[in-house]
């Protein structure tokens, strides 16, 4: 198969494509829209942790720069050192491992609550959907109590998460009119809202970072902006990915049942599973930079000024990394380097609610249903260059309901 991420067959299985590049093509040139693809893991590794070289500054999609074509300011993803590290550091002192560690019990509740809905459909002769029932409206829910949107503004918030997160699969594309709108609808609600908190603060994520800076020794504080694109951030990048990464762990399981009864046996493996589940379907595949000088990797030389995808699908297969043995499922394999999240000072932010999330909705499911399976004939996959995961995943059986 020749790699064409536009390709439905190519989106459905990337996987034997990827391996013909890391084998034949390293550096791949892409004719149009034209761009470079970098698909081993040391080449995608060593360029993402040089941002003087790959930068982020025009933009993570193929286009020549979609921060213009969205009319915004960049936000954190898109920017390079030194601001970005200085901004990464204010929006870090209020998005806390504490903060989110103490959202556990809240979300499990959560996830209770649609498991037993699940179970009510399957005992009404229905049948449940793993990810637009369980999976995908998990983050949804984290992200609004996180950003805290009230209870009564929820039904609100859905479809703007909805419409951005359509937006960022189709690599910031313009061209969907109604999701523009509801994006901008989102965009003033958080407006209102981050002003609303610089005067009156509650206990969320956005007063929190409205109060950054105002004891420390030089008080440097995050503008309304930088607050607002921040909610961009984790919006656009830890809704659906999330979700997926959720889905993708319950298919991969189901596809090796002794892999399966070993998580069930000892949820302590969930951790290191996630990073595994992460390896084989990472809900990003590919993200650019944008070259500052001529490159020469694998003797071909990428000019100054090009855009570089990142391929991380593929890079987390590289046998080169992982062995012969990359391409399976090994909830125990080590990972002294992974590109599940990135690296370097893109590291994604929101890594560890996103990991909370999904050990949660595991450690759940797989307490009340251990045998859970997937009806993947019947599933729908996202149609995207740069995300993978799913609309639709039925899951005909929900075995062994609690009294």
């Amino acid at each position: 198969m020749r790699y064409d991420p536009f390709d439905p067959a190519f989106q459905a299985d990337p996987y034997p494509a990827y391996r013909v590049l890391r084998d034949t093509e390293p550096v791949h040139r892409h004719p149009a829209p034209h761009y470079w693809a970098l698909s081993r893991f040391a080449d995608v590794w060593a360029a993402v942790r040089d941002p003087a070289t790959f930068s982020s500054a025009r933009g993570l999609t193929f286009a020549p720069d979609e921060i213009t074509a969205l009319g915004l300011p960049p936000t954190l993803v898109m920017l390079d050192p030194p601001r970005h590290t200085a901004l990464r550091r204010l929006i870090s002192a209020g998005f806390t491992p504490r903060r989110i560690a103490a959202m556990e019990e809240e979300l499990r509740g959560f996830v209770r609550g649609r498991l037993a809905a699940m179970e009510r459909t399957a005992a009404e002769g229905g049948v449940p959907d793993l990810h637009r029932d369980y999976s995908s409206p998990l983050p949804t829910f984290a992200l609004a109590r996180l950003l805290g949107v009230p209870e009564t503004d929820r039904a609100r918030f859905d479809p703007w998460v909805t419409a951005l997160t359509t937006i960022q699969d189709e690599g910031l594309s313009l061209d969907d009119t109604a999701a523009v709108t509801a994006v901008g609808e989102m965009f003033e609600y958080f407006g209102a809202l981050i002003t609303a908190r610089r005067a009156d603060p509650a206990d969320d994520l956005i007063s929190a970072l409205t109060r950054v800076g105002l004891d420390g020794p030089d008080g440097e504080r995050l503008t309304d902006w930088d607050i607002l694109g921040f909610c961009f951030v984790m919006v656009a990048g830890g809704n659906d990915t999330t979700g997926n990464l959720i889905s993708h762990a319950v298919v991969l399981l189901d596809s090796d049942h002794a892999q399966r009864e070993r998580l069930v046996a000892d949820f302590s493996l969930i951790p290191n599973a996630l990073m595994e589940f992460l390896r084989l379907e990472g809900s990003v595949q590919a993200l650019a930079r944008t070259t500052t000088r001529p490159v020469t990797l694998h003797g071909v030389e990428i000019p100054e000024g090009e855009k570089v995808m990142m391929l991380y699908g593929s890079a987390n297969r590289d046998e080169r990394e992982y062995g012969p043995t990359a391409a399976a499922l090994d909830i125990t394999r080590p990972h002294p380097r992974h590109l599940g999240f990135a690296s370097g000072p893109h590291f994604c932010i929101g890594s560890h609610l996103a990991k909370l999330q999904a050990r949660v909705a595991l450690e759940e499911l797989y307490t009340r249903h251990p045998h859970l399976s997937v009806d993947l004939p019947s599933a729908h996959r996202i149609s995207s260059p740069f995300t993978r995961g799913w609309h639709s995943l039925p899951t005909p059986t929900l075995n062994n309901p609690p009294p």
